[in-house]
């Protein structure tokens, strides 16, 4: 292993950046993605019975950066020379680029709060990153190749020198061209997912902050981005404060909001301004939030990811999530993994969704773990009315390639505690049914055809929901708000009889 270069002379100070939650709970027991393993012997660090996700997670060192590092400090030097001694370079999942990434970022900020590499990993650091250098993924873009940038500058700036330099200038090229692709316009991240949103606000959070800490002027466009980005994160956070779950999407993998913003302001970022009651519109990333006394919802209107990089994305157009009270309500299902398997498909699928599924068919034709075939399109958006009352009203393409070419739209009308929804197939077809998941920690209440129900919320607030047009039926389904995670849930399911159906949800 070649020694590293020398460290760069740091010329301001590091800024306390977003803590983890704890992973590490002995020498060599972990808990990630709600599942815990512990590290018997070498081959752990590719077992193959192990989920491939969790295996990287092992490889990321996130545990150096949680809220008791500093308690740890004996065991994390103890892991970071197994990882070097049990890990040759090229050999398994830790020296693939996304955990090279992740990695060199954790134990650099590692570093920066207080303690020290020694000399052996130091050498393993600058290794890690010449094999990433040649292994960049610009076949994988998105939140990969950003990682592979960010690390890159992180270990650029850590070390001097001209190999130093050329990783500075490898990462910063990237960056350049990354940044205005993945933040869109209106500040939300290409792929419509609001958990990747966080993962990439963070990345530019720590970008910023180690540019200052080796007293380098940031980049004018990252200030404008990081501020473009914290507005979207706070249109698409529910009351309790944390992100709706639209696309692949959950809690726990991405810091919070509030942790986010704590990070923001400490490197002097202004707070968000508050939200005017009516709709926001987030054209770029296909977003409306609306916003009443009490009632916040949230409609996915959008494409459903960039055309080259649909891998985190659901068959959901349409979809929406509604709090009331403070409390959610009406909830998107979830992401529980990843990999190829058939929960993976389902939980990408529209009937996981609150939206319309026609001839028994998804939206989009989700397949695999990260593809996509034929793509809904959206259309037509319109947003009309003032705070009092605001109609809403989409449709998309997605079902015109089945026989009879059927259109599905959607339109939310908003009044003073209440919504309606109707929603309409134009053309030809077979069956036709949307669904409604309610959370899984609600008691539903209704009479036998459930075209007439009430939820019971924990604040004694109460929803109703009354079907105007079309059948309902109560179905048992699941809810992921974590990786790892499967609550039971209940759905109300509202089948065509005609080319509408039409619902009233009121509260009080």
């Amino acid at each position: 292993m070649a020694p590293a270069p020398e460290l760069r002379i740091v010329k301001g100070n590091w800024t306390k950046p977003c803590e983890k939650p704890p992973s590490l709970f002995s020498p060599y027991s972990f808990k990630f993605l709600n599942v815990k393993h512990e590290l018997k012997s070498l081959n752990d660090w590719n077992n193959p019975r192990w989920e491939k996700l969790w295996l990287y997670n092992l490889h990321y060192f996130d545990d150096l950066q949680a809220c008791d590092a500093e308690n740890k400090k004996a065991l994390h030097l103890d892991l970071i020379g197994k990882w070097i001694q049990e890990n040759p370079p090229g050999m398994g999942n830790g020296w693939e680029p996304y955990p090279i990434s992740l990695r060199i970022v954790n134990w650099i900020k590692w570093v920066f709060a207080g303690n020290e590499l020694p000399e052996k990993a130091g050498n393993s650091l600058a290794t890690q990153a010449r094999y990433l250098r040649k292994k960049l993924e610009y076949h994988l873009p998105g939140n990969h190749l950003f990682a592979n940038a960010k690390a890159l500058v992180f270990t650029g700036l850590f070390l001097k020198g001209l190999e130093a330099e050329e990783w500075l200038s490898t990462g910063l090229r990237i960056l350049k061209k990354q940044i205005p692709e993945q933040i869109l316009a209106d500040g939300g991240h290409f792929e419509r997912s609001p958990m990747y949103h966080s993962i990439i606000l963070e990345d530019m959070l720590d970008l910023i902050n180690i540019v200052q800490t080796y007293g380098y002027q940031d980049p004018a466009e990252w200030n404008k981005a990081v501020k473009k980005m914290l507005r979207w994160l706070n249109v698409m956070c529910h009351p309790d404060g944390q992100i709706a779950l639209f696309n692949d999407a959950a809690f726990g993998i991405a810091c919070p909001p509030d942790e986010l913003n704590s990070y923001a302001k400490r490197l002097d970022f202004k707070d968000t301004d508050q939200l005017p009651d009516g709709a926001i519109t987030l054209d770029k990333t296909g977003y409306v939030r609306y916003q009443s006394n009490s009632a916040v919802a949230f409609l996915d209107v959008g494409e459903i990811g960039p055309d080259y990089l649909p891998g985190h994305a659901h068959a959901d157009t349409l979809n929406f999530e509604l709090s009331i009270f403070g409390q959610r309500v009406i909830i998107d299902s979830g992401t529980s993994c990843y990999g190829t398997g058939s929960e993976r498909l389902r939980q990408r699928g529209t009937p996981a969704h609150n939206t319309v599924a026609i001839n028994d068919q998804d939206s989009s034709e989700v397949w695999g773990g990260f593809r996509v075939a034929r793509r809904a399109k959206p259309y037509g958006l319109e947003v009309r009315g003032k705070t009092e009352e605001v109609k809403i009203v989409c449709s998309h393409d997605g079902y015109r390639r089945l026989s009879g070419q059927p259109v599905h739209s959607r339109e939310w009308l908003f009044k003073k505690n209440e919504l309606r929804i109707k929603d309409t197939v134009n053309g030809q077809f077979k069956n036709a049914a949307g669904r409604i998941h309610f959370h899984s920690g609600l008691k539903v209440i209704f009479n036998n055809s459930a075209s007439n129900g009430k939820l019971n919320l924990p604040s004694g607030h109460i929803m109703n929901w009354a079907i105007k047009k079309g059948g309902g039926k109560i179905l048992s389904t699941t809810y992921h708000p974590e990786f790892g995670m499967s609550q039971d849930n209940k759905c109300l399911e509202i089948s065509f009889s005609g080319p509408e159906t039409e619902i009233l949800l009121s509260w009080q």
